[in-house]
């Protein structure tokens, strides 16, 4: 499973898999308790392979950050979320030197250590897009 399938609702706790479409929004599943919730399109949501990090030259895709986080790991499960605000900060500056201080919180650290956490626990490890191939006939 690719992020591409993979939400944040806004309000809620955790990473939620899409399910299926319906009338008035659509059907996910929370990956912390395998409850199916439906979601409106009232509710914020992104999918994590919309998001980027912030860096002082360029907007780096979240599936790249956690690439990066899998590799200073060996595909093992990082730092605890619950660290210090410090703790936090070092370890993301030891994966992504270049990220943007001014823009980028610590509760985004927080954030994104934890989903890391929460995806590597139920065998996502895969974060790297895949490459469409594409035949172009002229």
């Amino acid at each position: 499973m690719s992020l591409e399938k993979i939400l944040s609702i806004s309000g809620k706790p955790g990473l939620y898999q899409l399910k299926n479409q319906t009338r008035g929004g659509f059907l996910a599943e929370s990956l912390i308790d395998g409850k199916r919730i439906s979601v409106s399109t009232r509710h914020n949501v992104s999918l994590l392979s919309e998001i980027a990090i912030y860096t002082l030259t360029e907007e780096v895709p979240l599936a790249t950050v956690f690439s990066k986080i899998s590799e200073k790991e060996n595909g093992g499960e990082a730092i605890n979320h619950k660290s210090s605000k410090d703790e936090l900060e070092e370890y993301f500056f030891n994966v992504l030197p270049d990220y943007d201080e001014d823009r980028v919180y610590a509760s985004d650290i927080k954030k994104v250590v934890q989903w890391y956490n929460l995806l590597t626990k139920h065998g996502i490890t895969e974060f790297a897009p895949k490459e469409e191939v594409s035949s172009e006939e002229e």
